[in-house]
């Protein structure tokens, strides 16, 4: 027996801002809120607990310092990579430098707090 991942807890100064990008990034809705201002988001129809880990938004006034331990890496499943890319640029996303060559497949970009993800050049099937 093994374990699953099902929800990923990020920290953030701005909750419904947040939840609010990353909706629109992961096609995901709103699952919950909680009585300290964490929302909950997952794809739709499927709740906790689904194929597809949902992502709590956390409220947090301690400050982020460095560059973030774990990241999001993201693929585009109704449009290739350069459209993608457009999208997360119009919603908010920015690049970001994390010491890339030049010469990588994929973009490093930023949510509207600065938390890095990679958006990926391959394109997906949905769920």
């Amino acid at each position: 027996m093994a374990c699953r991942i099902t929800e990923l807890v990020l920290d953030c100064a701005d909750p419904e801002r947040l939840a609010a990008f990353w909706r629109e990034v992961l096609g995901y809705v709103e699952l919950g809120r909680e009585d300290d201002g964490s929302i909950e988001i997952g794809p739709p129809d499927a709740g906790p607990g689904g194929p597809q880990p949902t992502l709590v938004l956390s409220p947090s006034s301690a400050p982020r310092t460095g560059k973030l331990r774990l990241h999001i890496d993201v693929n585009a499943t109704d449009r290739d990579q350069d459209a993608e890319l457009e999208r997360l640029l119009a919603l908010g996303a920015r690049p970001v430098d994390v010491g890339q060559t030049g010469a990588e497949t994929w973009h490093v970009l930023a949510d509207p707090e600065g938390n890095e993800f990679c958006l990926l050049r391959t394109r997906l099937q949905p769920l």
